[in-house]
């Protein structure tokens, strides 16, 4: 570093990854390009899912296809790769050596997979009481749920994103997927955010945390407003991907004509009757506050 150069934020801290494919990696990335020593746990011989997952992939010095694909390019910028085998007994000594030195531990093992191998969180607390934990799952660690496996496409159609972007009802209503992992992204985001607030409690008072992010819970945390609007008018938003959020969906042949400020009491969306709507909204705030919160926080702290 010159004497110019100034620590990137999270510089000092580490992360050990072991997540794979897209949600946790997003989240690791994103501590990474903020200065975090990110350590990615891949398995040996074939690393991460997405090395595989290509065309196109990264030429190796033959011309040939390398190990880099650009789906995994896509995640994990800024690491440093090793490989081991956790289903080893050596495995599992070096990644308690790992957890020894790290400040964050990252999985998205299906719930009870690595308490089997004698890695869980109750025993990596034994040799990292402070340790931050992150486990991303489809539908939590808990719950009817718990066991099932969830994936990107799978929770968009769940949460209701793909009615949200699909067709209207008079279209035919078919729902349609968004065209990349938006569901694993954002559970990466919201991973990051909630890693990053454990750290804060962890520095402060020198107390560890748990994290227990779904997938399926951060994509019904994400519908923001359509979700809200649920919730006050009693109805699901469907196929208004190209419409008015605060009114029925309109199709790009039903766009509302263009009016002069002076005639904007002629049109449904105009200020008067966003207003008008808004008012029971907002006198119902803090009514339904708690109703909104326990539906869509999608991350739980637990203090140690």
């Amino acid at each position: 570093m010159s004497d110019h150069q100034k620590p990137a934020s999270l510089d000092g801290l580490r992360i050990l990854d072991l997540s794979r494919i897209l949600a946790g990696p997003t989240c690791t990335q994103l501590l990474a390009d903020l200065g975090a020593d990110v350590i990615k746990v891949e398995r040996p011989d074939t690393g991460d899912d997405t090395r595989s997952w290509g065309p196109p992939f990264v030429p190796d010095a033959d011309g040939g296809d390398s190990d880099l694909s650009a789906y995994f390019l896509s995640a994990n910028r800024n690491k440093r790769s090793i490989a081991i085998d956790l289903a080893s007994d050596e495995g599992v000594a070096l990644v308690e050596r790992l957890v020894a030195i790290s400040d964050v531990v990252i999985e998205n093992y299906k719930p009870g997979d690595l308490d089997r191998r004698g890695l869980g969180y109750e025993d990596i607390r034994k040799i990292k009481p402070n340790i931050v934990w992150c486990a991303i799952s489809g539908f939590g660690q808990t719950g009817p749920y718990a066991e099932r496996t969830g994936y990107d496409f799978l929770v968009q159609a769940m949460g209701g994103i793909m009615s949200i972007t699909g067709e209207s009802d008079t279209a035919g209503g078919r729902p349609l997927k968004v065209g990349l992992g938006i569901a694993d992204v954002m559970c990466g985001m919201y991973a990051t955010v909630g890693i990053l607030a454990a750290l804060r409690h962890r520095d402060r008072t020198g107390e560890g945390q748990y994290i227990d992010l779904a997938l399926y819970d951060a994509q019904v945390a994400w519908l923001i407003n359509a979700a809200t609007n649920h919730l006050v008018r009693e109805r699901c938003q469907i196929g208004s991907a190209t419409g008015i959020p605060t009114s029925p969906p309109t199709r790009p042949s039903q766009r509302l004509p263009v009016k002069s400020p002076s005639q904007s009491e002629t049109i449904s969306s105009s200020p008067a009757s966003v207003r008008r709507s808004a008012v029971p909204i907002w006198r119902a705030t803090s009514g339904f506050a708690a109703t909104v919160i326990a539906l869509s926080m999608s991350m739980h702290w637990t203090g140690l």
